[in-house]
């Protein structure tokens, strides 16, 4: 059955810009041949909703009517891709706003949590391209749709695994309410704390559930108790 928008899908892919230089791949033994790899990233393939704009939009558009197993490769122009390169994201800024006070081109900063990169520098000044690296680029993707994804446990756990970058996160259904189980290392995670609201946001919008609760799960080691005489009510 051919794939439409709005189903779940596992996708391999790698992208290039030309010919040898991969700048993202599932396959996380190429990314080490390439000198991509993140230890902290997850390999093996994306769980994605199609038409979401879970990819770039010259990929999302490309899986539609394709079969599960498909393998091919598609061409992704600037607008659909990265975007075009806008000349007003380029900016001259003082060095004394760079954190150790010096800057030299290629040098990759963050400023009022925009990302950029030197370009050149001149006396105490350097121009910053805030462009994304690929704006006004082409580039291709080579792609494998694996799996059309059909159980809705395993559909929230992959848009967990795609916004979280952890597998296998505890799901339990019960009459159309899902219970998701957040470990204590993922409480205080910036990541996850900025993308919980849209995660909900999209099980409810795409998968047959009608309530979400996040739990909190801790060990079943009772915390140790504070005997009353040790707090002075003074704090250090």
């Amino acid at each position: 059955m051919a794939i439409e928008k709005g189903d779940f899908i596992k996708l391999q892919y790698t992208g290039k810009f030309d010919e040898n230089t991969v700048f993202d791949t599932t396959n996380e033994e190429l990314a080490k041949e390439k000198e991509i790899h993140n230890p902290r990233g997850m390999y093996g393939g994306d769980v994605v909703i199609v038409g979401l704009g879970h990819t770039i939009a010259g990929l999302d558009e490309d899986l539609v009517g394709k079969e599960v197993g498909y393998t091919g490769t598609v061409e992704i122009p600037p607008e659909k891709g990265f975007g075009s390169h806008d000349p007003k994201m380029v900016e001259s800024i003082s060095i004394s706003k760079f954190q150790d006070r010096r800057a030299y081109p290629g040098m990759e900063i963050e400023i009022n949590g925009r990302r950029g990169v030197v370009t050149t520098v001149i006396g105490r000044r350097a121009r910053v391209d805030f462009n994304h690296p690929l704006a006004g680029k082409s580039v291709t993707y080579e792609y494998t749709i694996e799996q059309k994804l059909e159980d809705n446990a395993e559909k929230i756990k992959g848009l967990l695994a795609l916004y979280t970058g952890i597998p296998d996160l505890m799901v339990e259904i019960n009459d159309k309410k899902a219970s998701i189980i957040i470990p204590p290392a993922l409480t205080f995670n910036q990541r996850w704390l900025m993308s919980k609201g849209r995660i909900a946001n999209e099980i409810l919008a795409n998968i047959d559930i009608d309530e979400i609760a996040y739990v909190e799960k801790y060990p079943e080691a009772p915390l140790p108790e504070v005997e009353a005489e040790e707090y002075s009510g003074e704090e250090e």
